[in-house]
């Protein structure tokens, strides 16, 4: 029995659009800092760099600075800093106003490394899709993921969102574009992208599994059947 497609309201949608991720326990954190060269001077130099150059998806564990399980980030002369609940935008503020009690006239960026989706099921590429714009569609995250097999379910894509005990599960029609219109294709950072078979798959995976016992019964039955012809009646 196919799942009922999740319908979005206008407001929901406008609601949605306005999301902005904030920063969580374990999450990775890129955090340049900057100061003036010199008195008057309008370039900057970096005292502080903690981004990683090394952005492949498979080895983030390593890249940027770790948040902590309470909420923290320590950097030098500033030490341990919480930052969760903050968006990008908001670290820096904060992080700018603590440095100038130590540097004058500092500037800092701060750029939350680990956003991605992950895509399961009848994709060519299933896998871990990383965020680079920002936001992302469901659309783009499916492209990104070598598209849809030829079993894919076009009418039943989920989007499992949050606390996988209690998930928010949406149900995405790709099919037709009136459905596409009364659903909302925006993913937000750690979403799980789940595309479904289509039925047949489940009843060819269920006749691959019988099949040699089929065959096996017609390799018995086959050599009687002969003898019985010949012989007759």
């Amino acid at each position: 029995m196919e799942n009922k497609l999740t319908k979005v309201s206008n407001e929901e949608y406008k609601t949605e659009k306005k999301f902005e991720y904030t920063i969580r326990e374990n999450d990775r954190l890129s955090i340049m800092v900057y100061i003036q060269s010199g008195a008057g001077s309008q370039q900057m130099n970096s005292i502080l760099a903690s981004k990683n150059v090394n952005t492949d998806i498979e080895n983030q564990e390593n890249i940027g600075l770790l948040v902590t399980q309470d909420g923290y980030v320590r950097l030098p002369l500033l030490g341990s800093i919480k930052v969760t609940g903050l968006t990008q935008d908001e670290a820096s503020k904060l992080l700018i106003d603590e440095y100038k009690k130590y540097i004058r006239n500092p500037y800092v960026t701060v750029e939350i490394m680990n956003q991605r989706i992950i895509v399961v099921g009848e994709v060519k590429k299933p896998g871990i899709v990383p965020i680079i714009n920002g936001t992302m569609n469901l659309i783009e995250v499916i492209s990104r993921s070598g598209d849809l097999t030829d079993l894919a379910s076009r009418t039943n894509v989920k989007i499992i969102r949050g606390d996988l005990r209690d998930p928010q599960v949406n149900v995405v029609d790709i099919s037709h574009i009136d459905n596409l219109k009364m659903s909302s294709l925006l993913l937000k950072p750690n979403d799980i992208v789940y595309v479904q078979p289509r039925r047949l798959k489940g009843y060819n995976k269920a006749w691959n599994e019988i099949n040699p016992f089929f065959d096996m019964l017609s390799s018995i039955l086959n050599p009687l059947v002969q003898r019985k012809t010949l012989i007759g009646p």
